[in-house]
């Protein structure tokens, strides 16, 4: 009768022929076998809808001549800017002449579609941040002197603060609503911009990599339960 010693030797040396003869077939198959090709997933077209209709902001950027890019501010300050504002964030009122009294859509772009300078006023023309609205005149108002009907206590919102960075050098954030205003360009550079919120790196384009825009709304607070 086999002691249980040579049992335990008889199924070692059983398992260890079986795994000489295998041997041989998994070295053969590793090598004849090939890796399958990865197909790299792409998507057949790009979803250019980002960022606040971001696709919109790039093309305008491209469509700003070069000269108004470079140039230097002519020196707009802050209270002219909102000097022709109801309160910040409204449309500007129209400070020049307008001939036609109607709706015209291509009267307005021809200057403040790309920017440039205007002989009559002898400024440089700002660029609109929404080119693509083209009943400019839906919003925009000329100005008028004639005397209100009624009194008014319309009192103005404070205009945002300036320089609201988390840490010293840190990109300052977006104090104002996006709508209507996701050109950043339009407002922040070249001569016809307010000098005191012109950017010195108009190349970078994706301004909203770095710039975020503020949130008031209050941190989530977990109730006790009572």
């Amino acid at each position: 009768m086999e002691n249980p010693k040579q049992k335990v030797g008889k199924v070692f040396l059983i398992f260890a022929g079986l795994c000489i003869l295998a041997l041989p077939l998994i070295v053969l198959t590793a090598l004849s076998s090939e890796p399958e090709e990865m197909e790299a997933s792409v998507a057949d077209t790009q979803n250019m809808d980002f960022d606040d209709k971001g696709q919109a902001v790039f093309a305008s950027y491209d469509q700003i001549s070069r000269d108004y890019l470079e140039g230097t501010s002519t020196g707009r300050t802050l209270s002219e800017y909102y000097s022709r504002r109801q309160y910040p964030g409204s449309p500007p009122f129209i400070p020049h002449k307008v001939e036609e009294p109607d709706l015209a859509p291509i009267e307005c772009l021809t200057c403040h579609a790309r920017g440039g300078w205007t002989a009559e006023l002898k400024k440089n023309t700002p660029i609109t941040p929404h080119p693509e609205q083209e009943a400019c005149r839906q919003c925009h108002i000329t100005v008028t002197e004639a005397q209100l009907f009624v009194e008014t206590d319309w009192m103005s919102v404070a205009p945002p603060r300036l320089g609201r960075t988390s840490l010293p050098g840190a990109p300052p954030p977006i104090p104002h609503e996006l709508q209507m205003r996701g050109d950043c360009v339009a407002c922040h550079v070249g001569p016809g911009t307010v000098a005191a919120i012109r950017v010195e790196h108009p190349s970078r384009g994706n301004c909203r990599q770095c710039h975020v825009p503020e949130s008031n709304a209050p941190l989530f607070e977990r109730k006790p339960k009572s």
